[in-house]
């Protein structure tokens, strides 16, 4: 049976991987994702200058009000999605590349990445 950081282990090394191809510029910068047990939250940053240009949590207060129950839900990734994605789009960032987080691509991951597409942003 696995442990906690084992778990954790394998989910950094499984990151680290991706990072090795994943890089954000300024021309197309990185959304990336990190899920924990109740919440989820999503940045979009431009790793050239080291700069967050657009973050939404579902502990955001616009986030929150627009979420009704669980914050752990898919409902929830998705608000946090269409959250993140108007910021970007505010800033002028209309195209990022898709940092998942070591996390697999289903459920509330799949669900976040879907609702920025929806609302504009080009992944």
């Amino acid at each position: 049976m696995y442990t906690k950081h084992d778990r954790e282990a394998a989910r950094t090394r499984r990151h680290l991987r991706v990072r090795r191809r994943v890089e954000g510029t300024a021309a197309r910068p990185r959304l990336c994702v990190h899920r924990s047990l109740r919440h989820i939250a999503a940045q979009v940053i431009d790793d050239t200058e080291g700069r967050t240009l657009a973050a939404a949590s579902t502990l955001d207060p616009e986030a929150a009000s627009r979420i009704s129950g669980s914050r752990a839900t898919s409902g929830a990734a998705a608000v946090v999605g269409e959250l993140v994605a108007a910021r970007a789009l505010a800033q002028g960032v209309s195209k990022v590349v898709f940092d998942r987080g070591g996390y697999l691509y289903h459920g509330r991951v799949a669900a976040l990445a879907e609702a920025a597409r929806k609302a504009g942003l080009e992944l």
